[in-house]
Formats: C-alpha cells, structure tokens, sequence
C-alpha cells in the first residue's frame, strides 16, 4: 500500500543512514517521514476532504516534530545538516 519502491526505500536508508541495513537512524527516519509527508501533502491538494489522511499526516508531522527535537538535543550539527540535506528550514 506504500507509494514508495523497495529501491526508493533503500535509497533513502542509504543516503541518510550511511547503510541500506541502517533503518533506525534517526537520520533515516526522519527522511522517510518527510517522503511520506510530501506525498500525502500533494494527495490532500486534490482530495480536500479526505480527512482521515489528513488526521495521518498531523500525526506524521508530529512524530517527525519530535524526532527532531531528539536530534536537535542529541546531535546539533547532524540535525543542521539534515534539515539543509531535506529543505525542511528557511
């Protein structure tokens, strides 16, 4: 039911998580969310009334909220890096 490829997956945990295998980092996780953000973000443009995905997109965009406040504790300059790798930042 996922939008994205095993390719495109792997290609994500590769780039943001230095392996393929390395699907827990935070770095990594945090990329996949915004991935899934953006697609359900351009869903919502057509589908104005479909709530139930936009209730599931508040609650993506609350846990990547929280998984970057982790990163911004843990690891500043990782977190600056990854939100100039994604573009979440203006």
């Amino acid at each position: 039911m996922s939008h994205l490829s095993a390719e495109k997956k792997a290609n994500i945990f590769k780039t943001y998580g230095e392996k393929e295998a390395n699907t827990g980092s935070i770095e990594a996780q945090i990329a996949m969310l915004t991935e899934r953000i953006n697609h359900i973000s351009n869903h919502l443009k057509t589908n104005k009334k479909d709530f139930s995905s936009q209730r599931g997109l508040m609650q993506m965009v609350g846990r990547r909220k929280r998984l970057l406040q982790y990163l911004t504790r843990s690891d500043l300059a990782s977190y600056r890096a990854l939100i100039e790798k994604l573009g979440l930042r203006k």
